[in-house]
C-alpha cells in the first residue's frame, strides 16, 4: 500500500472592513461562522451588515425555512415585514383557504350542505393578497 498525501489550499477570503468588523462582533457574541459565510454568499456583504440579525432572529423565532421562503419570494431587503407578512405553514393553497375562511367568516363547510371548492377560492380570492411558497404563506399586502 502506497502512501498517499492530500495537499490541500485554504482560501482565505477578504472582506470590507465594515464587514469584517460585523462579522467579529457576530461571533464575539457566539453567532456560528459557517452560518454567516453562508448568508453573505447568497446575500452580498451590504445586505449582511444591513439584514443578518433580523434575519436570525425571524428564523430563530419562527423558523429558518420560513424565513428562508419569506425571503425567495420577496427578497432579503424586506425581511422587516416578515412578521406581518407571516401567515403560518399549510400543506396546500386549499387548506389555507379553507382555514382562512373558517377564521375570517366563521365558516364551517362540513357543517353545511355545501360544497366548496378550495381551489377555486384560492385562484379567485385569495391567490392576488397571499403567496405560497414552500409550503408557507404570506399576505402580499404587508
Amino acid at each position: 500500500m502506497k502512501n498517499q498525501t492530500t495537499e490541500m489550499t485554504a482560501t482565505v477570503v477578504t472582506y470590507p472592513a465594515n464587514v469584517q468588523q460585523k462579522i467579529d462582533e457576530l461571533v464575539e457574541q457566539n453567532y456560528a461562522i459557517d452560518d454567516i459565510v453562508e448568508f453573505i454568499n447568497e446575500n452580498g456583504n451590504d445586505n449582511f451588515v444591513e439584514y443578518y440579525e433580523e434575519y436570525c432572529e425571524n428564523g430563530e423565532n419562527y423558523s429558518y425555512d420560513a424565513v428562508d421562503a419569506f425571503v425567495d419570494e420577496f427578497g432579503i431587503e424586506c425581511i422587516a415585514h416578515f412578521s406581518d407578512a407571516y401567515y403560518g405553514q399549510y400543506d396546500s393553497e386549499e387548506d389555507f383557504a379553507e382555514q382562512f375562511c373558517a377564521d375570517m367568516y366563521n365558516f364551517n363547510a362540513d357543517n353545511t350542505p355545501i360544497v366548496v371548492d378550495w381551489t377555486a377560492t384560492w385562484n379567485c380570492n385569495l391567490r392576488y393578497d397571499f403567496s405560497f411558497n414552500g409550503g408557507y404563506i404570506f399576505n402580499k399586502n404587508y
